[in-house]
């Protein structure tokens, strides 16, 4: 019979091995660089002429073969960031007050889901599926189910408040308790620091505006209208001085980018 007190000592192993410990870290190198994509597919957007179809920029890269390799590492960095997040979520944030371990292993909970979604997308992508035309098929479907309009408001709603939790973390700068204390001192910490306030901002504004779009849907009965970050950023371009706003946000991201690359050499274990 198994020592049942033996269970949060295994799970604390398998989140503390070093084969996860590798993966986490090269997850977060593929999350970087696939804001950096990102910061490309805004940069496109703002200051090259033609390049606002409606096939959507992450799925024309995938007509290519560096793009789809790079969808491929993408979602493999993903998957691995995901099995990260789950083992934190079992047995992670040892160091913290019983309360607050207990609210940062549910987040962790949350951003595997996500991870997992963001994996599915990618890899949708590279392999050729559409992942603009299934999220329109999988939005009409909410919207035709009882209270679908309801359901893709509230969708919205959640998408805009993580992204609001993003803002936040940027500007207290509680994203610094993922970083070991050696990862915050002297100028290149100081620098991390800073590249990580504008990189949450920003991504926090980008998905608001995602959650905005899925609102909208809801409001106008118009499946059509909810989106991903392409719809998203199209949006931005769209406003006086667009193209300037869209930049700023392109290099936001790319703020986030660079951070993910020292978080990944200086995340808390």
């Amino acid at each position: 019979m198994t020592d049942s007190s033996s269970m949060p000592r295994n799970a604390d192993q398998v989140k503390s091995s070093r084969p996860l410990e590798v993966g986490m870290r090269v997850g977060l190198v593929a999350y970087g660089a696939m804001h950096l994509l990102f910061t490309f597919i805004a940069l496109q957007l703002a200051w090259t002429s033609g390049s606002t179809s409606s096939q959507g920029a992450i799925s024309a890269m995938a007509t290519t073969t560096i793009g789809t390799i790079a969808l491929w590492a993408a979602a493999l960095g993903l998957v691995l960031l995901a099995a990260w997040q789950a083992a934190e979520a079992a047995a992670g944030y040892t160091y913290a007050e019983d309360s607050s371990r207990l609210r940062k292993r549910a987040s962790s909970a949350g951003r595997a889901v996500v991870y997992l979604v963001l994996a599915w997308l990618a890899g949708s992508n590279a392999a050729g599926v559409s992942g603009g035309s299934s999220q329109d098929g999988l939005t009409t479907q909410l919207m035709a189910a009882p209270a679908g309009q309801f359901l893709v408001g509230a969708i919205g709603i959640a998408i805009i408040a993580v992204g609001g939790r993003q803002v936040y973390k940027g500007i207290r700068q509680t994203f610094t308790e993922d970083l070991e204390p050696g990862g915050t001192t002297g100028s290149p910490g100081d620098a991390l620091v800073r590249l990580g306030q504008v990189g949450y901002c920003a991504k926090g504004v980008s998905l608001g505006l995602v959650g905005a779009l899925f609102c909208w849907a809801a409001l106008t009965y118009d499946p059509q209208k909810a989106g991903g970050l392409d719809a998203g950023l199209r949006v931005l371009l769209d406003q006086p001085y667009g193209k300037y706003l869209l930049s700023v946000m392109g290099l936001g991201l790319a703020a986030f980018g660079t951070y993910c690359f020292g978080w990944a050499r200086h995340a808390r274990t």
